[in-house]
């Protein structure tokens, strides 16, 4: 009985193998235009990313921040109030770096709406 089972489980598994093998695509049709067309898919979302472990790790700073303060307040001579100014100077700035970010997007444009360098040559500068 278990001679039929064992059998009968390696045939499943190479229709199933077989089948997988004639559905996917070949790996050499892949060219040049195809693999940058990837990488620039997957850069895309890039930025969405780091917003969103800015604004994470933005949170967490402020929040130890606070923390180190407290301990402060509460033994003024064993943690320095620096520590917990200096994380929630950290975390602020992680905090607004998503912002920034996106103002300095929006300045250099890759639309065409934001500033060129031919708008920049023709700016009489002295």
């Amino acid at each position: 009985m278990t001679k039929l089972i064992r059998n009968k489980s390696l045939q499943m598994s190479a229709a199933f193998v077989a089948g997988y093998v004639m559905t996917t695509t070949p790996a050499h049709a892949n060219n040049f235009n195809s693999i940058a067309q990837n990488i620039v898919e997957s850069i895309a979302s890039l930025p969405s990313l780091l917003s969103a472990l800015s604004y994470m790790f933005g949170i967490l700073l402020g929040t130890l921040g606070i923390m180190k303060i407290k301990d402060h307040v509460e033994n003024p001579g064993q943690t320095p109030l620096k520590d917990g100014a200096v994380r929630l100077l950290a975390g602020g700035a992680l905090l607004a770096l998503p912002i920034i970010f996106e103002a300095m997007f929006l300045t250099a444009g890759s639309d065409g709406n934001g500033a060129s360098v031919a708008s920049l040559e023709s700016i009489d500068w002295l």
